[in-house]
């Protein structure tokens, strides 16, 4: 659990970080550094959103029915599912544009005033956070070392501050072609685990038939309590035991999803080698990283 959740923040946080270093770079390069404070409060926001969200999934339930628990738990882990699918998609789709879209935005609101810089903080690093509170929640309640899954998604997210202001100084380059591929294949089977959790879920909330009939059982020869056991749990949400809905829902989630996303990628690699304008030399910040 710990490096799923790692990853998970080290890929948000990464995401969220190169956003802020274009928002910053391109707001010094304007000379407009006067507006930087107001950037940085809607961000601000944005993160205190982010801590709100995890804060109520964690102690909201808390008074309710064990059924509930379980149905808010099952919808709320399908939802997670469906925002994270809808990332990775819009980033393997969008990062080549990603940098035109966000001067776009932000020469709209240099020129709207105080809130409307606000509302761009708030909007270019909420989304990020509050997809990243709502599935590492997720992900964390499919196990039970719940403080083990947390402790990891922080530590994802401290590396990516950390690795994102060594891209907009220049300090570091990094493939983050590469490394968004992998990550979101990586994403797309710890999601599927937790969309089968979320199946799981509904089913012990009787909102779904079969929670007692297993597909089948390889609890023998993968022990949940092993050490290999917990690891597959932890990184995959992997059960020996599980229902047939819980199995269909897995394997078509996977076949689907997984083969989407490398058509997606594969397709974005192709569009490559096409000639793009070339970066600013006054730009500090590598960001056509992003594609390449």
């Amino acid at each position: 659990m710990l490096l799923s959740n790692l990853l998970i923040g080290l890929r948000e946080g990464l995401e969220a970080g190169l956003v802020v270093g274009i928002l910053v770079a391109y707001i010094r390069k304007v000379g407009r550094a006067d507006v930087l404070p107001k950037l940085w409060l809607g961000i601000g926001i944005a993160v205190g959103l982010a801590l709100g969200t995890g804060a109520l999934l964690t102690w909201g339930p808390y008074g309710l029915s064990f059924q509930a628990q379980e149905a808010i738990g099952g919808v709320l882990s399908i939802v997670a599912v469906g925002l994270v699918t809808w990332m990775i998609f819009w980033m393997a789709r969008n990062a080549r544009h990603l940098r035109a879209e966000l001067h776009g935005r932000l020469d709209r609101a240099l020129a709207g005033g105080t809130g409307a810089l606000v509302a761009i903080g708030v909007i270019a690093v909420g989304r990020e956070g509050i997809e990243t509170a709502l599935f590492v929640w997720a992900n964390v309640n499919a196990q039970e070392n719940a403080l083990l899954g947390t402790l990891g998604a922080f530590l994802g997210i401290l590396v990516a501050i950390g690795i994102s202001f060594l891209i907009y100084r220049g300090a570091v380059r990094i493939d983050l072609r590469r490394f968004f591929l992998w990550t979101g294949a990586f994403l797309v089977v710890v999601a599927a685990g937790v969309f089968a959790y979320g199946i799981h879920d509904l089913q012990e909330a009787g909102w779904l038939p079969g929670v007692t009939t297993h597909a089948f059982s390889i609890a023998a020869a993968v022990p949940p309590t092993s050490w290999y056991g917990v690891l597959l749990a932890g990184l995959f949400n992997f059960t020996p035991e599980p229902t047939w809905l819980q199995l269909i829902g897995w394997a078509l989630y996977l076949a689907v999803v997984m083969t989407a996303f490398l058509i997606v990628s594969a397709g974005r690699s192709r569009g490559r080698s096409a000639p793009e304008p070339a970066a600013p030399a006054t730009s500090p910040v590598p960001v056509t990283s992003v594609a390449h």
